[in-house]
């Protein structure tokens, strides 16, 4: 085998090492992160509680104190 080939091989199974290694990190974080929702979430102008609600809720109760609030736009 000449010396061009075996760094050719060298590099290449550090690479395909590296890919492997990111994509099973890439996939473990994955399964570990929460799920995002589609939530609104709603902050009470009487008692300033925070609190979520289903996305098609424009104006949602509050669990404190009972005032009716809209949701927050970030």
């Amino acid at each position: 085998m000449s010396p061009d080939w075996l760094i050719f091989i060298y590099v290449l199974s550090l690479l395909a090492g590296l890919s492997s290694a990111a994509v099973y990190y890439e996939l473990r974080s994955r399964r570990f992160e929460p799920v995002p929702t589609e939530d609104n979430v709603f902050r009470c102008e009487k008692c300033a509680f925070v609190y979520t609600d289903d996305a098609d809720v424009d104006c949602s109760r509050c669990p404190q104190c009972g005032g009716m609030n809209e949701a927050v736009d970030f």
